[in-house]
Order: C-alpha cells, then structure tokens, then sequence
C-alpha cells in the first residue's frame, strides 16, 4: 500500500533552535550588512572579498551546530509516510538528522558553483577564498540563490505540494516570495499544520496552527499524524 505524503516547508526558524543565527536581524541587516551587498549579483560584482568572508563565517558556523529535536521528529515520520522537504534554509541540518528527501530551495553553504557553468556544483566546507577556480579556470562562488536570481527548484517544489496528502510548514513566515506562493498548490483535501511562533497566515479550510517553537511543536504534530 502506498504511503500517504507529507510535504514539509521549513524556514529559518527551526535552524535558529540549533543555535544558528538567522541571516536577517529586526533591523533588516544581514550581520550588520545591508542584504544587496551580500546576496545580490551586484554585490558580487562589487565587492567579492565581502561576500565570500560573509559565507564564510556562516559555514563555520553551521559546522559547530547540530540538528535538533525538530529535525529529528520529521525523521521519525519517515517510517510511515513518504515524506519530502522543501527547506528555504542553506544549512545541512535536516540531512544530518537522517532526512532522505531534502529540497533546497535557496541553495546550500555547504557547496560551491562555477562562475562559467551554474551546473557545476562542489562540495565544499572549508573556507572558499578568491583564486579558488573550477576547472575552467573560473572563480567559484557560493552556491545560494541571491536576490535577483532565478529560484529553479520552485517548480519542482510547487509539485510536490501539489501531490501532499500533510503540509507542514515550520519556522517560516511565509511572507517571501515565491516560497510564500507554495502553499497555494495544496490540494483542498489536504491537511496544514502551521508551527511557529507568530504564525503570520490567513485562516484556511484543514488549517490547524501551533503558535509555539518549533523544538515543540514539531514532535506534536509528528505524534498526533503517527497516531
């Protein structure tokens, strides 16, 4: 018998419980950075040493954190149902926690790209420095969708909530787009669950919302839907 599906949407907000600092501050700053001069083209283009001392000290970063107790309950779902995650974060967490289904809308820290060839990806977790090339002789840069940028997994990822059975969506706002406009691809019969602690959605049919962190709420819904 086939499983039913659940569709998870995670967001900064369930790294930020392992200790990672979430790229924007209140104040719309990126570690004290206006967004465009660390996330754009431009930025790029203007300054690259910034740039890659930025993703720098954020891939030190995640390498010193672990997952956590919600990374880990989506893991547990895996036994009974076919479950697959869209996760706008860069971070690994969800693989390190044992998650085999792994979407990454925006990117990952811990892989580089060509500057020649965008389909040339590495693995990469030291720091990348300027004069590290691919092998056409071009500079390698971070691989995250910026600003500005296509987002090419969004179709694949608008797929898979059209064909959820479970939508979870976890530790995001939901007010970015495109990530935002997923939701919208849910099939009436499906089931929402919104887990975050100021969950910023309007009422919709099948919607259930966990005003809480996602350290809590998760493992909830996660016993309730193995129930």
């Amino acid at each position: 018998m086939q499983k039913q599906r659940i569709v998870v949407i995670t967001g900064a907000g369930i790294s930020a419980e392992s200790g990672l600092k979430t790229f924007r501050d209140s104040n719309g700053l990126w570690e004290g950075h206006d967004v465009m001069e660390v996330a754009s083209p431009q930025g790029w283009a203007d300054n690259m040493e910034l740039v890659l001392d930025f993703y720098n000290q954020r891939r030190r970063q995640l390498l010193e954190v672990v997952p956590n107790a919600a990374h880990k309950a989506l893991v547990a779902l895996e036994t009974n149902f076919d479950v697959h995650i869209i996760t706008q974060n860069v971070d690994d967490l969800h693989e390190r926690a044992g998650s085999t289904n792994v979407l990454h809308l925006h990117g990952e820290l811990l892989k580089v790209r060509s500057t020649f060839d965008e389909d040339l990806v590495l693995d990469w977790r030291t720091d990348l420095k300027s004069g590290d090339l691919c092998e056409h002789n071009f500079q390698l840069r971070p691989h995250i969708v910026w600003f500005g940028e296509m987002v090419p997994l969004l179709e694949p990822a608008a797929q898979l909530v059209s064909q959820a059975d479970y939508v979870m969506i976890i530790g995001t706002s939901m007010q970015v787009y495109p990530a935002a406009s997923l939701i919208d691809f849910a099939p009436s019969h499906a089931s929402i669950y919104f887990i975050d602690p100021k969950p910023a959605v309007a009422p919709r049919k099948n919607l259930t919302i966990y005003a809480e962190a996602a350290t809590t709420g998760v493992p909830k819904v996660a016993n309730e839907l193995l129930k």
